[in-house]
């Protein structure tokens, strides 16, 4: 089989009540906990090197993520610079007995690329089609 450039990370979590607010909505910075593994996962695959987060861009909240619902998080890398990458992350819910599923944030993110040292090192280009 040959080898292909892995761009993606999806990471499904459950909504449980340590994971909410008072009115029984996912916490904010939750969200972006579980946005950022994504990017980081996407990123380490990607990249195949050492990653850290350089900053969160532009993270959107547009709909609350209740308590009990599955939250997928979908995190792709969109572009790639000399050591760094950014990475698109979505969050969906989706009711398990329904079905239904919404995307409620969306973010982006800038992973960088760090050689043995902790210095920033060159990552390859995405692949062309």
């Amino acid at each position: 089989m040959p080898n292909r450039t892995i761009t993606e990370a999806r990471l499904l979590e459950m909504v449980f009540p340590d994971h909410t607010n008072h009115l029984g909505t996912l916490f904010g910075g939750q969200a972006l906990a579980w946005m950022d593994k994504a990017a980081f996962i996407a990123a380490s695959r990607y990249a195949r090197r050492t990653v850290v987060t350089a900053r969160s861009e532009q993270v959107d909240f547009q709909l609350p993520v209740r308590q009990g619902q599955l939250v997928e998080t979908v995190a792709r890398v969109v572009e790639v610079g000399n050591t760094s990458m950014q990475v698109e992350v979505e969050l969906v819910a989706e009711d398990l007995l329904s079905g239904e599923r919404e995307t409620c944030t969306r973010g982006r993110f800038v992973m960088i690329a760090l050689d043995s040292r902790g210095r920033p090192t060159a990552v390859p280009a995405l692949p062309s089609g």
